[in-house]
């Protein structure tokens, strides 16, 4: 592996530690970062050896990982900068939000810190990219609004939804068909059973039940509450 591309695989393994602490609090294991690298958990392993070494995160074998200061400052560099592309590529040429994610994986390593910063201000500084993540500011600033995951929101809560994770591509596409969007309204319906999904009233008053696996990829923030 030469330098340039170590130096991608470091952005990359950094990307995911930083992403997977940002709405919840438990610090990732390695072996959910080899599942969600899609790598062997061997070569985790060695790489993770050698972010510590590189001082870019604090891991004691059998124990999570968590990034230092200087690996926050990395990951959240290049967090700012993919999300800026995905935001980009849907407002600018059109992508679908499903579309962006391996697009933006490829540009954010080829574009410049001037281009990068000429394109946020052509979209005018956008706090939150199109599945509601937010953009960290050009001094690595986020300000992430009080949200909880619509499988674990109490019956009741009136909020608005201010996130909807990236992750699965078919989750996206079914959240699409449904019509959710971001900053929608909506209140939670108490469950009729454990397991049956997780209703919600919209606006107009219809209700429809969100499968567990798609009422967990969806963060909403009580009604009030700043959305970015």
């Amino acid at each position: 592996m030469n330098g340039s591309s170590t130096s991608v695989a470091i952005d990359d393994y950094l990307k995911v530690i930083y992403a997977h602490t940002e709405w919840q609090p438990e610090p990732i294991t390695p072996s959910q970062l080899a599942a969600r690298l899609g790598l062997a958990p061997s070569s985790v392993t060695e790489m993770v050896k050698k972010l510590a070494a590189s001082g870019l995160v604090d891991h004691q074998p059998y124990s999570a990982i968590r990034l230092t200061v200087h690996g926050q400052d990395r990951a959240v560099a290049m967090v700012r900068r993919h999300r800026l592309i995905e935001t980009w590529l849907v407002r600018v040429f059109g992508y679908r939000w499903d579309e962006v994610h391996d697009e933006a994986e490829v540009l954010e390593h080829a574009l410049s810190d001037r281009l990068l910063e000429a394109i946020d201000a052509q979209l005018g500084h956008p706090r939150r990219d199109p599945h509601g993540d937010i953009i960290p500011s050009a001094d690595g600033t986020v300000r992430r609004p009080p949200a909880v995951r619509l499988d674990e929101a109490r019956p009741g809560l009136d909020g608005t939804i201010v996130r909807i994770s990236d992750r699965d591509p078919d989750v996206l596409r079914v959240i699409d068909r449904l019509g959710l969007a971001l900053d929608e309204a909506i209140t939670v319906e108490a469950g009729e059973s454990p397991g049956a999904g997780v209703g919600v009233r919209r606006r107009g008053g219809s209700v429809i039940v969100l499968a567990p696996s798609i009422a967990a990829a969806v963060w909403v923030a009580a009604a009030g509450e700043p959305t970015a």
